[in-house]
């Protein structure tokens, strides 16, 4: 399709690559949007449907989708929209691969060919407060986690526990498509968050024969300011 111009709700998509380690046939697109901008009249000029629910949350499928087709341009030389399958995960077209997040106002896609990755997972979350850190932690944390973590100062501890739920995020998104089963924040551990920006996280139950417990994947994450992205990729 012949790319429509950018609704006034959206920022201009930026082409960029904020995380510390680039991939090569990865592309990522993000851009910032504005919920109450949004007109009705921008789904028409786009083609896409207009998703049930409040404002914010369509305009968040919105420009995720057009940071998914600008990424699906770069990667893959043909512009697309993702469709959504029957969970509501994007549907990528054949040969292709992507990841959609969105978070307060921020939109980010990434894509490449599915010849060059197996799987992308994305994700962008402010970071969480450090009073909400302790509510949240075991929900998030698994037991080892907490020990390696409980001595640290409650600012550092809430980064670390938004990290963590953002890599985990990332990890599901890059691995769902590949083991076809859910699975949760204690099925997957950090083994190591270091200060360039390299994570490794260990899966702790088996999700296939070829994904079992112990199996290591790689991700990577920025800070900046409050906003946490995080990508976990998953090559040949």
């Amino acid at each position: 399709m012949n790319t429509p111009p950018i609704p006034p709700f959206c920022s201009m998509l930026e082409t960029h690559w904020p995380l510390p380690f680039h991939l090569p046939g990865i592309s990522l697109v993000s851009a910032r949007f504005d919920a109450k901008q949004l007109q009705d009249e921008d789904f028409e000029s786009w083609g896409l449907p207009r998703p049930e629910g409040i404002r914010k949350r369509q305009a968040e499928f919105f420009a995720g989708r057009i940071c998914a087709f600008m990424a699906l341009m770069n990667a893959t030389g043909c512009g697309h929209l993702p469709t959504a399958n029957e969970d509501r995960s994007p549907c990528w077209p054949p040969s292709s691969i992507g990841s959609i997040t969105h978070s307060h106002g921020h939109a980010t896609a990434v894509a490449a060919q599915s010849r060059h990755w197996r799987g992308l997972g994305v994700d962008s979350e402010q970071l969480i407060k450090a009073e909400r850190a302790n509510r949240l932690a075991e929900q998030i944390l698994t037991q080892s986690e907490l020990d390696r973590y409980s001595d640290l100062p409650q600012a550092v501890y809430a980064r670390h526990l938004t990290l963590a739920f953002s890599l985990k995020e990332s990890l599901f998104k890059a691995l769902y498509p590949l083991v076809g089963q859910p699975f949760y924040f204690h099925d997957a551990a950090l083994s190591w968050v270091g200060e360039d920006g390299h994570a490794t996280l260990k899966l702790l139950r088996d999700l296939s024969t070829e994904w079992r417990a112990g199996s290591e994947l790689q991700g990577q994450f920025t800070v900046e300011e409050s906003q946490v992205l995080t990508l976990v990729s998953i090559p040949h």
